[in-house]
């Protein structure tokens, strides 16, 4: 089995690495410890101690803080429990008129707003972009997914999930 270095890994996360490269590692069988290699790295990243458990999105992290999971963002801002939805404090531009549309499709290449509208959710603190959603008007907010993390790790990795109690950090 091929063992990936931490810098590797950390090109791949950083988009360079070629494209046989790319393949090759996903072709490969996965090397037991990649997913603790992948972990540091993004710890590495983040200018906040708290433990990262999962990574939930581009900019986003389960961590453990204070006995909670919650989602916190790569600035330190803290979403809260990750069992519910992180865009309910999030900041929301919502584009519903013609004019809002315009700012970033070409005339008629936009959606009617009379049936589709687009919401942009960022994050409160640094303001980054976290993600995008083109709904029905008046749709409530989608909850992207809520990850099993005790199975993760139980089943997919074969060891304890880490203790969302555990007052221990990483920096």
């Amino acid at each position: 089995m091929t063992s990936y270095t931490k810098e590797r890994i950390r090109k791949l996360i950083e988009g360079k690495l070629s494209w046989p490269e790319i393949k090759e590692m996903l072709s490969s069988p996965k090397d037991t410890d990649r997913f603790d290699k992948y972990l540091e790295i993004l710890q590495e990243k983040v200018p906040w101690s708290e433990k990262i458990i999962l990574p939930y999105a581009e900019h986003l992290y389960i961590v453990a803080k204070e006995g909670k999971r919650i989602i916190k963002c790569d600035c330190g801002y803290e979403f809260g429990d990750y069992r519910e939805n992180w865009k309910l404090n999030a900041l929301i531009y919502v584009r519903d008129t013609e004019e809002k549309l315009m700012e970033i499709y070409p005339k008629y290449m936009s959606t009617n707003t009379n049936y589709q509208e687009l919401r942009e959710y960022f994050c409160p603190q640094c303001k980054t972009l976290l993600d995008v959603e083109a709904v029905p008007p008046f749709y409530p907010p989608i909850f992207d997914f809520l990850p099993d993390i005790d199975t993760f790790y139980k089943e997919w990795l074969k060891r304890d999930p880490p203790d969302a109690t555990n007052k221990e950090t990483t920096k």
